[in-house]
């Protein structure tokens, strides 16, 4: 999944995408900087919140897809 993760944050344009977990959370990417995965094995997502942000185990991703044209995303 963090190959995949990579492929999209590299991609020009970008194209936003969701990550969605084992716990059923998921985690709206609108920009590459939401997205930090300083080595194999750690995925860190920073949230919307100015300076929050979370290291989450890859384990627990389970599906990233990219979002839709048109798509209008909840507040």
């Amino acid at each position: 999944m963090l190959e995949q993760i990579r492929i999209k944050l590299a991609a020009v344009p970008f194209v936003p995408f969701t990550v969605h977990l084992s716990d059923g959370r998921t985690l709206r990417v609108g920009h590459p900087d939401f997205v930090w995965l300083p080595k194999p094995g750690i995925f860190f997502y920073y949230h919307d919140d100015p300076g929050a942000g979370e290291s989450i185990n890859p384990l627990h991703i389970v599906s990233v897809r990219k979002e839709q044209p048109g798509a209008v995303q909840a507040a």
